[in-house]
């Protein structure tokens, strides 16, 4: 007990001191989930807008795909992406594999699906509200879609930040794509599973803090988002 106790004591220490090994990945972990994150969105709300407006054979089973697919295995998307850098994949030649461009794409691909599927819930939500007023006016499709994001921003902007708290709590892909090699690929998930499993207890519980912190601010801010919405539209 007196060990743990002193552990988390030097852990706490390492995170207020500032101490570097700790802050760089800290740092490098926020810019590929961060990255990741963006990708995806770029990608995921189109693709929930066309799903949201446009009725076509099948879409029934796309949604319930997509909806799947929120629950996608991370180690399953590791082994994708892995497969598609190594020598021998298509994409082997860019020497992507082991890079935290590599992670990037991983984490992009767990984010997209549950972006688009709370996206679309949303846009769905926002066109049964918005859409009579809209075809009253005339609106495009393309006024439409504006509109729709426009009114739906807050709660797209909460799925977006659900789509980061899972790439920033990711290990399994980001480990079998990025290596977890020191200075270049180690974010806090893969550090913590490192440095457990070396015994570092203070640098593992105080990446573990951080990761938690980070997790809790996500939260916060889009529970304020949420409440936010709420006081100024009811």
């Amino acid at each position: 007990m007196d060990g743990v106790t002193a552990s988390a004591g030097r852990a706490v220490g390492l995170v207020l001191d500032g101490d570097g090994a700790l802050w760089s990945i800290v740092g490098l972990s926020l810019q590929v989930s961060g990255l990741a994150t963006l990708l995806a969105a770029v990608i995921a709300l189109p693709v929930a807008a066309w799903l949201a407006l446009t009725p076509f054979p099948g879409r029934g089973a796309v949604i319930a795909v997509l909806n799947a697919l929120m629950g996608l295995p991370a180690v399953v998307v590791g082994l994708l992406v892995y497969l598609l850098l190594s020598r021998a994949g298509p994409l082997g030649p860019f020497g992507l594999l082991f890079t935290p461009t590599a992670m990037v794409i991983a984490q992009s691909i767990l984010v997209l699906p549950l972006v688009a599927a709370l996206g679309r819930q949303t846009l769905e939500d926002t066109l049964a509200e918005c859409g009579p007023y809209l075809r009253s006016l005339g609106a495009s499709r393309l006024q439409t879609i504006r509109t729709l994001l426009w009114e739906g921003r807050f709660s797209l902007f909460t799925a977006v930040l659900a789509g980061f708290g899972r790439a920033a709590a990711e290990v399994g892909a980001v480990m079998m794509v990025g290596g977890n090699i020191d200075g270049v690929t180690r974010v806090m998930t893969t550090a913590i599973a490192l440095e457990t499993s070396k015994g570092d207890l203070p640098l593992a519980l105080g990446l573990g803090l951080v990761l938690l912190a980070v997790v809790v601010a996500v939260n916060a801010c889009a529970f304020g988002v949420r409440q936010y919405a709420v006081r100024r539209f009811g």
